[in-house]
């Protein structure tokens, strides 16, 4: 009989000590519910919250100004006539530099070809005849040719110069590359055509300067960007490109 009632305090006792455990390292026991059966793993499921999705804002892009040092380099001397067109048009993208890195002593196909890249790939506003003219004098120039080649003098074809006041500007601007530098409105290399005609406006002498400008070219008018010379074209058609500028 003793005996036996000390069994049942020690199972008394040893419940009161499991549901204390259960308590202090594994949470309330539920009223009734047997402690042994009390597990560390039946936690309570973590709440979950969720937030209503937002679609991210796009940044808007810096936009950078860049401004092209001015010109340093001459081009090599050559009466070819695509020594002119090259010091007209070429410069329009890159510097004369970038003529010095090209491998040395290039025959005239491959300047050619590497003419004919430009308009191809970049869009350079040169066409098939002027490609032709350009490449053979960088071969004579810069590579292996010689102005008394037959292929060079073949190649080496003059612009036609235009009849005076019959030239569409749209051609003009296309054919000489200004649309390259320059818009209507805004800032490209060079200035709008909009506010070169502000500059200008109320000027008597206005049609002769931007004339005088357009042909001979410079810098340091509208900042350092360089304007290549445009001497291939005529009195007249300067005449008409500045007088389209200003009346922008």
């Amino acid at each position: 009989m003793q005996k036996t009632t000390q069994y049942v305090l020690l199972g008394v006792v040893a419940l009161a000590l499991s549901a204390f455990v259960a308590t202090r390292f594994f949470g309330a026991i539920p009223q009734g519910a047997n402690p042994h059966d009390a597990k560390p793993w039946q936690s309570p499921a973590p709440a979950v919250t969720t937030t209503a999705a937002t679609t991210p804002v796009a940044a808007q892009p810096r936009v950078h100004e860049i401004v092209l040092p001015p010109e340093e380099g001459s081009w090599r001397e050559s009466t070819l006539p695509g020594r002119q067109l090259a010091a007209q048009k070429c410069t329009l993208c890159h510097s004369i530099d970038y003529i010095n890195y090209q491998p040395p002593g290039m025959s005239l196909e491959k300047w050619t070809a590497e003419v004919a890249k430009m308009q191809r790939a970049f869009g350079a506003p040169i066409n098939d005849a002027e490609i032709n003219s350009i490449g053979a004098y960088l071969a004579t120039g810069y590579g292996s040719a010689q102005e008394t080649d037959e292929a060079v003098i073949s190649a080496s074809v003059a612009p036609a110069p235009g009849q005076a006041g019959v030239d569409d500007v749209q051609d003009l601007l296309n054919a000489n590359g200004c649309l390259g530098c320059h818009a209507i409105d805004k800032k490209v290399l060079g200035p709008a055509y909009r506010d070169v005609a502000a500059r200008y406006k109320g000027d008597a002498h206005a049609l002769e300067k931007v004339t005088a400008s357009i042909r001979k070219g410079g810098s340091e008018r509208w900042g350092d960007a360089m304007m290549p010379a445009m001497p291939s074209l005529t009195e007249a058609q300067a005449q008409q490109l500045a007088g389209f500028v200003l009346q922008q």
